[in-house]
């Protein structure tokens, strides 16, 4: 059995991609599966990408229909760091266009976390549990 996260993007996955690959290092995207001639979206579009994010399976996938619905952020990626300036970077990149949920702080159960959602709606608890 395999159990892999599923990111269903309108258009943006390869974006979202980018974006994510900048921010962590330890984000590892397999190869690029593209749209073919005959198939619901523009040939050689973005069309699936498996991606290994600190030994979690995540599935990008861009769909052919338009939804009504996007992420929510009752389900996000929480992510626990070592250092605490690279959450402020990860924080930073990921937050530019999108929404804070929760500033950086200390909220008592962790001593240093941030919650948001990025341009793409993918929600992101950030974490440094401390030393």
């Amino acid at each position: 059995m395999n159990v892999k996260t599923q990111l269903m993007f309108q258009g943006k996955a390869e974006e979202a991609l980018h974006l994510y690959q900048k921010v962590f290092t330890c984000f590892e995207a397999g190869p690029i599966e593209r749209y073919g001639k005959e198939e619901p979206n523009p040939e050689g579009s973005f069309k699936t990408c498996e991606v290994s994010f600190a030994g979690h399976n995540i599935l990008f996938f861009d769909s052919p229909p338009v939804h009504e619905f996007s992420f929510t952020p009752a389900v996000s990626l929480f992510v626990d760091f070592d250092r605490k300036a690279d959450l402020e970077v990860a924080f930073a990149n990921l937050s530019d266009q999108g929404q804070v949920l929760m500033p950086l702080g200390n909220y008592g159960f962790s001593e240093y976390y941030g919650w948001l959602k990025d341009r793409f709606g993918v929600s992101w608890q950030l974490n440094f549990p401390g030393d």
